[in-house]
């Protein structure tokens, strides 16, 4: 399966401690090397990374690791391949517009006899399940709303079709249009929420540890969503199956399950 990760703060953060972690699990920590990406928002704008090569073997993830992009929403996908073959069409996150936003999705996931009619709005450029899903998600949105609705319409929106898509099999996925983050269980993702007083964190994918006091402000506030928790010494909170999770300025907003690990 492929690895998904997420950040959503409240002010723009850079993500070069988790990426350092994430980027070892792409052909070094792990097998997933089918290639990666990663996407920054920054304002009405964003930065999306692509590369066909194993996120060990990138030049373009050598780029990311070094340079310090401060970003309010940030999603990177790791992808092990399941269907379609290995090419940039291919590689998550996938990004579209949709009511004068960009919106964009990575999945961790295998959905099976999952076809559907070309959308009026919204079609894969290439041939992953993935990609489909993304396409018919947003058009089923698009075509309910001619402008984005009120959060707890459209959470419960996502919710409906993220039921119905992961009856097809496995729908682990994160989504963001740079203003909120949503983030979808079926079999595993976790999250945790820094914020003062920070302490320090030690990667699980490499001898790094960072004292996240000296690097913050008392009112910094940072939630961060991983398949597997990428700290050894920090407690994250594994989302329940069926879970969907809405994050906003760093923490959870809305969840069907708040009380399973909000």
């Amino acid at each position: 399966m492929c690895q998904l990760l997420g950040m959503n703060c409240n002010t723009p953060t850079d993500i070069l401690f988790s990426f350092e972690g994430f980027h070892r699990r792409g052909g070094l920590t792990d097998h997933h090397a089918d290639g990666w990406g990663i996407a920054f928002f920054e304002g009405r704008g964003c930065r999306l990374l692509l590369d066909d090569r194993s996120s060990v073997e990138s030049p373009v993830a050598h780029l990311v690791r070094n340079y310090p992009i401060k970003s309010e929403n940030v999603i990177a996908h790791i992808r092990k391949a399941t269907q379609g073959e290995v090419n940039l069409a291919n590689t998550h996150p996938f990004m579209r517009e949709m009511w004068g936003k960009y919106w964009i999705f990575a999945h961790n996931g295998d959905l099976k006899d999952f076809t559907v009619a070309p959308g009026q709005y919204y079609r894969p450029v290439g041939s992953t399940d993935s990609e489909r899903a993304f396409c018919h998600l947003l058009e089923k949105l698009r075509t309910r709303w001619d402008t984005q609705p009120e959060l707890d319409e459209l959470f419960a929106a996502v919710q409906e079709e993220a039921d119905t898509l992961a009856t097809h099999g496995t729908f682990n996925f994160i989504l963001s249009n740079g203003d909120i983050l949503l983030a979808h269980c079926s079999t595993q993702l976790h999250y945790i929420v820094r914020q003062a007083p920070f302490t320090k964190a030690h990667l699980v994918d490499d001898d790094v540890t960072v004292d996240f006091s000296s690097v913050t402000t008392p009112y910094d506030r940072v939630a961060v969503i991983a398949t597997q928790p990428l700290t050894d010494n920090e407690a994250w909170t594994p989302f329940a199956s069926g879970q969907l999770m809405l994050f906003r300025d760093g923490a959870p907003l809305l969840s069907t399950m708040m009380d399973a690990g909000a």
